[in-house]
């Protein structure tokens, strides 16, 4: 009797020695293994696909104009959110426990924030770029260069660490309203002060939407303008058409994959920013598993940006093949031609 009771608290709670302890939710062990199946996939696609952006962009010479620099540090942030962040967060979410302490949960924690903040920074360049490229491509060079990426890259790292340090570590880390009830050992939930509960989801997810949605309205109504300038050229200059026809064909490709991107990163953040806001002000339960469902959701924009690019970018496909091939190591970076389309 002694041994079936001690068997059932250790199912029933996360610590059953710790007074307080969180209570655990246990799943079948079909479930369990099937849900490991895929969130492993999930990891295993993240690190890679994105390992391959950053391998592809780094070796090949062709491949580095500013573009391509902004597109190799967010596929290093995602790549850092699949090695540092999911793995642990797998393990919290299937076994519903926090097992790692409460300092690393403060790391765990910042680094998820950080790396969010820095990939809607991206994002937002990203689209800046795109601007420029379309809507002003006789000044893009002058304004879009090394030297501005240069600047922007550090900022754009540096910044969101320091506010995700300063916010898990020093900040209004105050627990209350639904989310009061659920502390317990073994929970690794950050909770912030109702002013910060604003702040941030403005500026991590709103205010840079509000930007890239804007940004890239214009270019779509620029990008229609041109296309009605260059089907009104006479064709008395047909060769001259046709090769603007192609400039502006290989621009507009790319300007749709990133607005692809950007919808991607809406989608799989908006649901669970508004959650999370209505948890805070207007104190609805959630049941758990909807709750890591759209945590999950969120996680799965760093694999979608890789898969996005093996779908519109030739560079992608190809590089792609020489890195499992292993013969990207024997190509000189500097006299391979991987694509006129490598923007």
């Amino acid at each position: 009797m002694n041994i079936s009771t001690s068997q059932s608290l250790e199912e029933m709670y996360c610590f059953p020695s710790i007074e307080g302890s969180c209570i655990r939710s246990k799943l079948p062990a079909t479930v369990n293994v099937v849900l490991y199946a895929l969130i492993v996939a999930i990891i295993i696609t993240v690190i890679c696909g994105n390992l391959v952006v950053i391998i592809s962009v780094s070796h090949f010479k062709e491949l580095h104009t500013p573009t391509n620099f902004i597109t190799l540090s967010l596929a290093v942030t995602d790549f850092l959110v699949g090695l540092l962040v999911l793995p642990f967060s797998m393990v919290r979410s299937i076994e519903t426990c926090w097992y790692f302490g409460k300092t690393f949960c403060k790391i765990h924690s910042a680094f998820d924030m950080a790396f969010t903040t820095v990939s809607v920074f991206h994002l937002c360049f990203i689209a800046v770029d795109r601007y420029y490229n379309i809507c002003d491509p006789l000044h893009y060079s002058l304004k879009i260069t090394l030297t501005v990426i240069t600047i922007f890259l550090p900022v754009c790292w540096a910044v969101p660490i320091c506010l995700s340090y300063f916010l898990v570590f020093f900040g209004s880390n105050i627990e209350y309203t639904s989310l009061a009830s659920l502390s317990c050992e073994g929970l690794c939930i950050p909770t912030v002060d109702k002013v910060w509960a604003v702040i941030v989801p403005i500026v991590n997810c709103f205010l840079p939407a509000s930007v890239m949605i804007g940004l890239y309205f214009n270019i779509f109504v620029v990008a229609r303008k041109h296309a009605k300038v260059i089907n009104g050229i006479r064709d008395k200059i047909t060769s001259v058409k046709k090769h603007i026809k192609h400039i502006k064909a290989a621009e507009q490709k790319a300007t749709k994959t990133l607005i692809l991107i950007m919808g991607a990163f809406l989608f799989c953040w908006i649901p669970i920013t508004i959650i999370t806001l209505m948890i805070f002000y207007f104190n609805i339960f959630v049941p758990s598993f909807i709750f890591e469902a759209l945590i999950w959701l969120a996680y799965f924009n760093s694999a979608c940006n890789p898969i996005i690019y093996g779908f519109f970018y030739p560079w992608f496909r190809i590089t792609f093949k020489l890195v499992l091939t292993g013969k990207i190591f024997t190509i000189a970076s500097s006299t391979f031609n991987l694509s006129s389309e490598n923007h």
